[in-house]
Formats: C-alpha cells, structure tokens, sequence
C-alpha cells in the first residue's frame, strides 16, 4: 500500500493467519487497524456501512459465503451475530487464513459466551510508537535489556524535555502523529476525546450523560500515571461511586483507558493491591486536558504524568507483539516506602524494573527502589533501567543503568 507505515503487529499478524483460521485485531478506534488489516486480506466488509451491515444481520451466514479469502470483517462490534456466522464458517472447515476481525471495543470479547473462543485467536494493537512513526528497525526494548545490550539514545537524535513533550502531545494515533500540523494534531485529539463522551460510549446500548462522563474522564486524565483512590476521580466528576466504576468499564472497552495492575510475590510483604490508572495514548491526554507544552512546563506534577503516560505506551504496545512473552504491572508498598514505576515480569518469575524520570539528571538516588527489590529478589531480577530526559547512558549499580527514554526506539 502507498505510504503505508509499517506496524508492530504486521509479521506476528502474517504468521498467525499462515496457521489460524481466524484472527481479532482489537484496538482504540482510529489506531490504525482497518489500514493494517486490509493489507493482509482479498475482501473488505465494512460492517458499519448501511448496506454491508443490513445484509449481516438479516442473514450473517448467507452474507458471509463465497467470499475470496482472507475475509475482512471490519467493525464487528456493529453487527455481533457475524462472530457466529465466522464460528460455523471455522467448524465446517477449518484451514488457515480464513477470516481477520478488526473490532474498537472489548466487551463482547470478554463475554464467557463469546462464539470466538478455541475458532479466533486475539491480538492487541494500539497507537504508534515513536519507532514505528520514524519508521526505525523495530527490536523491542525489553529484548535488548534481557539481552545486556547498551541502552544509548536513538541515533542522531539528541533530545531535551521539550522535544519529549512534544512528542508526547503528539500521540501515536496515526492521523495526528503523521500527517497533521501541529496546530492542528489539538483539535484533532480534542474532538476525539469529545466524541468518546459524546458518541462511542453509547455503543453498549446504554446512553450514559455525555457531561458527567466526559468530566470523569478529565478526572482520569489528570490521575494518569497515578494510583488514585476511586473516592477522588468520582468526587471530582462529581458522580456516584457506581457510575464512575460503570463509566470506567466503559472506557476500558473503547480501549481509552488502561490500567497496570499491581505486581505481587510471595517474597515481599505489604505490597499495595491498586492498579496504575492511564489514557491509553499521551496525546490524547493532552486533547482531554486540552494543555499544551507551556502548560506542561509550568506543572511539574503533570509533566511527570505526561512523560510516563508516554513511555508506558511505547511498552504496552510491544508487549502486545512480544515473542517472549511477559507481563507489565507496577509495584508500590502499602506504606507508600518502595515503589516502581513498571514491572516487566516473564515466566518463573524473572523480572525487569523501570523507573521514568522527568528530569535530565539522574543521580544513584533515583535507582534506590531498584537497589532495594533487586536485593529482595536476587537471582530474579534481571536489570533495572531509569529512563530520563537526558543524553547520556551510564552505571547506577550493578544491573542497574541510567538511558534516556530514546533508547525506547534507537
């Protein structure tokens, strides 16, 4: 495809449907799924088009025959009977490379009815990382810490906390991050997060207050990165303690909101049980908030948000594709004495610790609480890393090393 930029997703994509029948791709509306998909399938069924979508529902099975495979079927969360038309399709015959699903929500998926189940195989995908939008080789962060790789800044780029919060704001959605002005990247996240309020978050059939929601919403954002009790987002939206739970589902679904659970082991005592609550894309933050650089300057707190809203994007998106697979949670002790910003964990328990610093100084200091879990878990634990906004890589310890947050894509 012409001015395609190619995806994290796009050769675990090509491997999945050269072996499975059928295959999910569920991401935030607008991340890119539909262009990404089309370049992997023979026919394109827009379900949300008028016509498409009435020959769906009144006979899915029928509609879904004689197609050339693979069979995109986009939008499927607008007309949900397909999902049994495609699981009778895989049961009478089941050979590779029949039907990609693109869908913007997950409610449906995580239904214990769900027809998908053992006959579609899920993947992730979520907006742009900065290496994709520069088009660099992609080989994922957490491999090269695993592998002992030297952790140095993205070649020829010699950044500051401007030039990160620039590309923060930005965001990794495909249309603002590629092809807009900078004037004009704000309006665009600004108008989506209204329309999340005003239009997605009525997909489930439920019409929620198109005000309060969006209030809690700005709420959230201004929370992200953080561990907020439920009390303050819902006293801030000023809305019950059910709806605000109600609306933060609802937002999970649409993929706006995210969170990293915390990490627990037997090793460790008192380790705090609540979640790192996030807006699933920086720039959208800022569209939310509707802030930009100087506001960010003036507000040290919510710089640090910003930047770790930022970094935590860049490693959702390549857990998602990962080979190896690990998980992603944070750590914090009840007493509030130890935390961490992300956890990369992998299977027996081996772990990778990241701390993100708004700052482009970064002292032994900074690496304390990774001095401190690395002592507890011993031969678990396999590095710790504290991104910053400066230059240069450099020891803190054993194990333990300063990068500036380019090495993400370099």
């Amino acid at each position: 495809m012409p001015g395609y930029v190619p995806r994290l997703v796009d050769s675990l994509l090509a491997e999945y449907l050269a072996e499975l029948p059928s295959v999910i791709l569920v991401g935030p509306r607008a991340c890119g799924k539909t262009t990404t998909a089309a370049l992997h399938a023979n026919t394109i069924v827009q379900l949300d088009s008028e016509v498409a979508g009435a020959a769906f529902r009144y006979d899915p099975d029928a509609a879904l025959r004689n197609r050339v495979e693979p069979v995109l079927l986009d939008e499927w969360q607008v007309v949900p009977s397909v999902m049994g038309a495609v699981k009778r399709a895989v049961d009478a015959e089941r050979r590779p490379g029949r039907f990609l699903i693109t869908g913007s929500a997950r409610r449906q998926t995580d239904d214990q009815l769900w027809p998908g189940t053992g006959r579609v195989v899920m993947m992730h995908m979520y907006p742009m990382t900065v290496a994709e939008r520069l088009q660099r080789p992609i080989r994922p962060f957490v491999d090269r810490i695993t592998a002992g790789e030297l952790l140095n800044r993205a070649e020829g780029q010699v950044l500051d906390i401007q030039d990160y919060l620039q590309l923060a704001l930005r965001g990794g959605f495909p249309e603002p991050a590629l092809e807009l002005s900078e004037s004009t990247v704000r309006g665009w996240l600004e108008s989506y997060a209204d329309q999340v309020a005003l239009r997605d978050a009525r997909a489930f059939g439920e019409i929620p207050d198109a005000g309060r929601l969006r209030r809690y919403l700005e709420a959230y954002a201004l929370n992200s990165a953080g561990t907020p009790h439920d009390k303050t987002l819902y006293d801030s939206a000023g809305i019950t303690r059910a709806t605000a739970l109600a609306y933060e589902r609802r937002l999970g679904e649409l993929m706006v909101v995210d969170q990293l659970p915390a990490w627990s082991t037997n090793r460790l005592k008192r380790l705090a049980r609540t979640p790192k609550r996030y807006i699933i894309d920086s720039g959208l933050l800022g569209g939310i908030l509707g802030i930009g650089i100087d506001d960010l300057l003036t507000d040290g707190r919510l710089m640090g948000s910003m930047v770790e809203t930022f970094v935590v994007a860049q490693l959702r998106a390549e857990a998602a594709v990962a080979r190896v697979r690990y998980r992603l949670s944070h750590l914090r002790e009840a007493n509030g004495r130890h935390e961490i910003d992300v956890i990369v964990e992998f299977g027996g328990g081996r772990l990778v610790g990241i701390e993100v610093k708004a700052s482009a100084s970064v002292t032994p200091r900074d690496a304390r609480h990774l001095l401190w879990l690395q002592e507890a878990m011993q031969d678990r634990f396999i590095a710790g890393v504290v991104l910053h906004t400066g230059h240069d890589t450099y020891k803190l310890a054993k194990n333990i090393t300063a990068a500036p947050i380019s090495t993400l894509w370099s």
